[in-house]
C-alpha cells in the first residue's frame, strides 16, 4: 500500500442520525442543507454526499421533493462540486421484542425502486449502495439490504449513468461489493466507501482499516471514515493506505472536544491534516477522472 496525495475529499452534510437536538446547527431544511453542501465545497470538498431531513421534525426522509430542493439549490450555486445522494432511506426494520413477526414503531421498509426515486429523478454524479445487512443501534433497530435488492439498485445504476458508491461496513459487506464487481454490475473504477464505528459494524481502528482494505479489489477508488472522534484519525489513516477520506456533520459532530463544528470546519480540518502529511486535495474535475465521470 502506498500513501496517497491528491486525495479526493467527501464531505457527509448532514445524515438521518438523531443528532438534530445534539448540535445547533445540524442542517435540516433543504437551503440549510444545500448551503451548507455549498460551504464545504468552498472548504476543498469536492464531492458532498446528501442526505434531507423533514424541515418540521429534522427526521431523516427519502422525500422525493426535498432531495429535489436540496440538489437544485447547490447545481444553481454555480460551485464545481459532485453530487452523492444517499439511498439508503426506506431499510429501517425495528424488532417488536414481544412479537418479532411484526415491525414496530420506527420501521419504514420500501422496494428496492422506492429508494431508488430520487436518483431516477435527479441523476446526480454519485448514489450510495449499503453492501448488506447490520445492526444498526444497541437495541432493535436494524438496516436491511438484501442481495436481490442490491443487484436490482446496482443494476439500475448503471443503466441510467450514475456512479455507484458501495458502502461497506463490515468484511461481509465488502465480500458481496466484491462479488457485485465480479458480476459486471459496477463500472470500472470501482467506488467503495469503508465505513468505520457505526454500530455494529467494523470498528474505527487502523488494524480494521487496514485489513478491509487489504481485501480490495486492485485498481478501486475508495475513501475511509470514521465517526466521532475517530474521524480526524481516519483522515490520516486512510491517506496513508492509499485511500481518499470522508467528514462532515453526518459523521461527527465537535471540531474538537467541546466544540461543535460545522461542514466547513470539518474539511478545513481534513485538508490541513492532508496538506501537513504532504499530500493536496483533489479537484472535482480531478475527481470526475480518477472515477470515470464525464
Amino acid at each position: 500500500m502506498e500513501m496517497n496525495r491528491e486525495v479526493v475529499v467527501t464531505c457527509a452534510v448532514t445524515g438521518a442520525g438523531d443528532t438534530v437536538g445534539k448540535h445547533p446547527d445540524v442542517p435540516v431544511t433543504p437551503e440549510q442543507i444545500a448551503n451548507s453542501a455549498i460551504e464545504a465545497a468552498d472548504a476543498g470538498a469536492a464531492i458532498v454526499h446528501i442526505h434531507v431531513r423533514d424541515p418540521e421534525t429534522g427526521i431523516g426522509s427519502r422525500d422525493v421533493d426535498l432531495f429535489k430542493d436540496a440538489v437544485e439549490r447547490v447545481r444553481n450555486s454555480g460551485r464545481d462540486v459532485l453530487i452523492n445522494l444517499t439511498a439508503g432511506m426506506g431499510g429501517d426494520l425495528v424488532v417488536d421484542d414481544d412479537d418479532p413477526t411484526i415491525a414496530g414503531e420506527g420501521s419504514d421498509m420500501v422496494n428496492a425502486e422506492t429508494r431508488m426515486a430520487h436518483v431516477e429523478l435527479l441523476r446526480p454524479d454519485i448514489a450510495s449502495l449499503d453492501c448488506g445487512t447490520i445492526n444498526f443501534s444497541d437495541s432493535n433497530l436494524i438496516y436491511v439490504q438484501t442481495p436481490n435488492m442490491l443487484r436490482t439498485m446496482a443494476a439500475r445504476y448503471q443503466e441510467i449513468g450514475v456512479k455507484t458508491e458501495m458502502e461497506v461496513f463490515d468484511l461481509g459487506h465488502l465480500r458481496f461489493a466484491n462479488q457485485l464487481v465480479i458480476e459486471g454490475l459496477i463500472d470500472s473504477p470501482a467506488m467503495y466507501q469503508v465505513c468505520l464505528g457505526i454500530p455494529w459494524g467494523a470498528g474505527a481502528d487502523p488494524a480494521t482499516m487496514s485489513a478491509m482494505v487489504g481485501q480490495l479489489p486492485p485498481g478501486v477508488f475508495w475513501s475511509g471514515f470514521g465517526i466521532s472522534r475517530a474521524q480526524m484519525p481516519m483522515v490520516a489513516q486512510a491517506m496513508l493506505l492509499g485511500g481518499n477520506v470522508r467528514v462532515g456533520l453526518e459523521d461527527n459532530l465537535y471540531l474538537e472536544k467541546g466544540v461543535f463544528a460545522s461542514n466547513g470546519e470539518l474539511v478545513d480540518k481534513a485538508v490541513r491534516i492532508i496538506r501537513e502529511l504532504g499530500g493536496r486535495p483533489c479537484t472535482a474535475d480531478e475527481t470526475r477522472a480518477k472515477l470515470g465521470i464525464k
